[in-house]
């Protein structure tokens, strides 16, 4: 069975976190061109393409300013670890040990507006 879960608004690259492989989204080169075009949008642009507060455009517009697909860089987070929402903070993912890692990463897909679908240990940037 495969569980699908929504993207958080919330973003954590800061904390601590377990130390488990990564893997890289499957869609990359298309995340690549959809950047690219959003990096042009003003945030009232993207205020009303994405139907989101004034305050979340501003922050998605920071995102894409700051996006790259530059994986060589240490910044990237696991999405199962980047996302902070109610539903990642049930999956409690800092206990896990790396066979739960392993199992969610067969079971478990993210959707996600830039990078299409993620599997729990893609690299998000």
């Amino acid at each position: 069975m495969i569980y699908l879960l929504s993207p958080a608004k919330t973003l954590d690259y800061e904390s601590e976190i377990p130390s488990v492989r990564s893997t890289l989204p499957r869609f990359l080169e298309h995340s690549e061109e959809l950047a690219a075009i959003m990096k042009k949008m003003k945030p009232a642009d993207l205020e009303k393409l994405m139907g989101i507060s004034s305050k979340l455009a501003e922050l998605n517009a920071q995102r894409f300013d700051d996006w790259r697909s530059d994986y060589s860089k240490p910044e990237g987070r696991q999405a199962i670890l980047a996302f902070k929402g109610d539903v990642y903070q049930g999956l409690d993912v800092e206990n896990w040990s790396k066979e739960d890692f392993s199992e969610a990463q067969k079971s478990i897909r993210i959707l996600s507006g830039l990078y299409g679908i993620l599997r729990p240990l893609d690299l998000m940037l």
